[in-house]
């Protein structure tokens, strides 16, 4: 999944951003206003952790703006004020979640799990498609009572074509995803195209249908369907 932080403060920033690469999200992360701004616009993000007092502008206004352009992206919105005035504000601007700071990362990481799977899956503890389970908290998967071993990258391929299931897409839109910006620094549709084969590999042989259908220059599409 991909996170874009905003944060302005270099430790936090740091911290966060840490913990949650170590807990499989591709993290982006910016520290002001005008970079968030032009990030959103440029790129898709599944969740925006979002700090209101940036030094060039109030993070709110970032998630009126969204709201306003009826973007989908998750938002949780991180801030040193309590008030309850401020909580209530964040949520009326349209984000999903509030944290103040000083928070634990491990609760920061249960309130993105679970916007993450409202947005994405309606708030399912568990995911089925087809003979496929997930449980996305655990990033376990299995078929016939029977777990799949996947690297973070595979899972994240998997949970990204379930979530998009019988669209094609694209091999740039699947890379981006997965790694991120670095789609800009490097030409990853070989490396893209060896863990999807791996990941089919991985699943045919667990006794699961060949889900994942190639278009021949166009890219992918998951589909169930007979």
């Amino acid at each position: 999944m991909k996170i874009l932080l905003i944060e302005d403060e270099p430790g936090l920033q740091s911290a966060v951003q840490h913990y949650l690469t170590r807990e499989g999200y591709t993290v982006t992360t910016v520290d002001t206003y005008r970079q968030a701004a032009e990030k959103v616009h440029d790129y898709d993000y599944d969740c925006l952790i979002v700090d209101l007092m940036l030094p060039d502008g109030n993070g709110l206004n970032l998630v009126r703006e969204l709201k306003k352009q009826q973007s989908t992206v998750g938002i949780i919105v991180v801030t040193a004020k309590d008030a309850l005035s401020d909580k209530l504000t964040g949520l009326d601007a349209g984000a999903d979640d509030y944290l103040t700071k000083p928070f634990h990362l491990s609760e920061l990481n249960a309130r993105l799990r679970s916007v993450l799977r409202r947005r994405l899956f309606g708030g399912q503890a568990t995911i089925q498609a087809g003979e496929l389970t997930l449980w996305p908290d655990q990033q376990r998967v299995s078929i016939h009572d029977t777990d799949i071993k996947l690297t973070g990258k595979e899972y994240e391929i998997l949970l990204f074509f379930i979530a998009n299931a019988d669209r094609l897409l694209s091999k740039s839109a699947i890379a981006e995803h997965v790694w991120g910006d670095a789609m800009d620094m490097a030409d990853l549709h070989e490396f893209l195209y060896t863990h999807v084969k791996n990941l089919r590999r991985k699943l045919v042989a667990a006794g699961c249908p060949d889900y994942i259908q190639n278009r021949y220059g166009a890219g992918y599409i998951f589909s169930t369907r007979p």
